[in-house]
């Protein structure tokens, strides 16, 4: 790597870590609905909160936000530099990490699950995207607590890569994102889980017969 390359991938890198420290979620509660989102739900700045402080349509947009900025460094390093698969991983690793780890928040942020979903994008990883909307939604049927079914679809989703194919740069990109995630929600996954939805509604559903 020249001089130049390696100049090009920090100055990408750290881009994308502040694009991705950007809080748009609370920016949206604050400019719009005048109100802190992290004073709702888990107390986190994600979209997930401004969905339960101002409905469906800011949440929305705060969620296509979140998810928007884990995209455009990525493409910018392929399209228009022709950087190889490496260096886009680290760039897409930067912005999750600059949400997780927020500088305009005091290096404090959300559980980085939005961005991350850009950065497949992105990468334009599709067999681990459909890999984890069927993972999650089964996560959702059948496990109650929301931190387990994140990490426990992600392991399942890196067991299907293992498996799937040797892609030793998606491995180590996939680990490190596992890794930070757990660090992330370390004190929910502590909370004892409980029955999903499908399995409370089948419960509901015999007492009420």
């Amino acid at each position: 790597m020249t001089t130049m390359d390696a100049a090009l991938t920090v100055l990408l890198a750290l881009s994308a870590f502040i694009l991705g420290g950007c809080p748009f979620s609370v920016w949206v509660g604050q400019w719009v609905l005048n109100k802190d989102i992290r004073k709702y739900g888990d107390g986190n700045p994600g979209s997930s909160n401004v969905f339960k402080a101002g409905g469906k349509k800011w949440g929305v947009l705060a969620l296509l936000l979140d998810i928007g900025k884990g995209v455009p460094f990525i493409l910018i390093g392929k399209l228009i530099f022709g950087l190889g698969q490496p260096i886009l991983y680290l760039i897409a690793f930067s912005a999750v990490l600059g949400h997780a780890y927020s500088p305009f928040l005091g290096f404090k942020g959300g559980k980085a699950l939005a961005v991350f979903a850009g950065t497949l994008f992105g990468l334009q990883q599709w067999d681990i995207i459909v890999s984890l909307i069927i993972l999650f939604i089964l996560g959702f049927l059948f496990i109650g607590n929301d931190a387990w079914i994140v990490v426990l679809g992600m392991v399942a989703s890196l067991i299907v890569l293992l498996i799937s194919r040797a892609d030793i740069l998606a491995i180590i990109f996939f680990s490190c994102i596992t890794a930070l995630f757990i660090i992330k929600q370390f004190n929910d996954l502590r909370t004892p889980n409980h029955s999903g939805r499908l399995l409370v509604w089948i419960r509901s559903r015999k007492k009420a017969a």
